[in-house]
């Protein structure tokens, strides 16, 4: 390949934001290249691990509604079978979507958040 990947830019771009420019600055540009960075660092782990979440979370989706489609349309459905109780919030099936989505979803927003750590032990 004779070109970096989405993910590898993105990288650079974080690191020369953290290494480079933010040591330099002070005040609300600091601030603002900080925000930068993590903004890069969430679009970087999407780019890393939102197309396994996204296909893991399209698989428990699927044998959860016992239906195929896209995504967006089987999670629409989803909250369409529980606001009308055909789907029982208290079902363990449902409980177990909705913790492995909700921890890869906070893996790549917000990877360091300890209550993820914890409930990942489990």
């Amino acid at each position: 390949m004779d070109q970096p990947s989405m993910l590898e830019l993105v990288e650079a771009v974080r690191n020369f934001l953290e290494t480079k420019a933010m040591p330099e600055l002070k005040g609300h540009t600091a601030f603002h290249a900080r925000v930068a960075a993590n903004a890069l660092g969430i679009v970087a782990r999407e780019l890393e691990r939102g197309p396994s979440a996204a296909s893991a979370e399209h698989d428990r989706l699927t044998a959860l509604l016992g239906r195929d489609g896209r995504l967006e349309d089987l999670n629409r459905e989803l909250c369409h079978r529980i606001r009308s109780g055909t789907l029982s919030i208290a079902s363990e099936s449902l409980e177990q979507h909705l913790e492995f989505t909700t921890l890869d979803k906070i893996a790549i927003d917000q990877p360091n958040y300890s209550g993820s750590k914890l409930a990942r032990q489990r």
